[in-house]
């Protein structure tokens, strides 16, 4: 460690390896809402964070909880097809909160092409919120859809005990590998129509 009267011990936050101070002065900058998105290894969480001088406020968020409570989903709460459709949530309630533009806030997480934080993008931006982004960095809308899954779930289905296997958690709550593609777009339509019923 350095020593000596020049050197200055870096915030808590940054010690702790939470806050990339650097990252948020610029997104603070851009004088817009920041879109959080988070995920832990079962859930999905999105905010929608204005700053303040007494700290940060939170305008909207979602849950990808509320996607098995409310809407009947049947998949994981943290793949793809969840970050997706909670991205699309706080993106309906950003919009009914008046704010129709933000910036991403990724955090300390390596960005990479097709992630979940980029599913959760894509939702925002199908709700109707403007994020500057680059359409390469989005997740494919079949993998969204979860239908590489179902198609790899047909090519196994002749083999009983592996498809039994791999597909068991989905298979115990009711729902096929094969029907995820449909199922994603039932759920979604829910979410929708919700939406659309509250915000007119």
């Amino acid at each position: 460690m350095a020593k000596g009267p020049s050197y200055n011990v870096p915030f808590r936050r940054r010690r702790e390896g939470k806050t990339n101070y650097e990252l948020r002065r610029g997104l603070i900058s851009s004088e817009l809402h920041r879109l959080v998105a988070r995920k832990t290894r079962n859930h999905v969480t999105v905010q929608l964070v204005k700053a303040a001088v007494n700290g940060d406020q939170i305008v909207a968020s979602a849950h990808s909880s509320e996607l098995k409570k409310k809407y009947g989903w049947l998949g994981n709460l943290d793949n793809l097809s969840a970050s997706y459709l909670t991205g699309l949530i706080c993106g309906y309630r950003s919009l009914a909160k008046g704010v129709n533009e933000a910036v991403l806030d990724v955090g300390l997480q390596t960005p990479s092409r097709g992630s979940r934080v980029f599913a959760v993008l894509k939702g925002v931006l199908d709700a109707g919120v403007e994020i500057a982004h680059d359409e390469e960095i989005l997740p494919d809308e079949d993998r969204i859809r979860g239908k590489h899954i179902a198609n790899y779930a047909g090519e196994i289905s002749s083999d009983a005990e592996t498809y039994s296997r791999m597909f068991s958690t989905y298979l115990s709550r009711g729902l096929t590998p094969e029907k995820i593609p449909d199922h994603f777009s039932s759920v979604k339509e829910k979410i929708v129509a919700d939406f659309g019923k509250s915000t007119k």
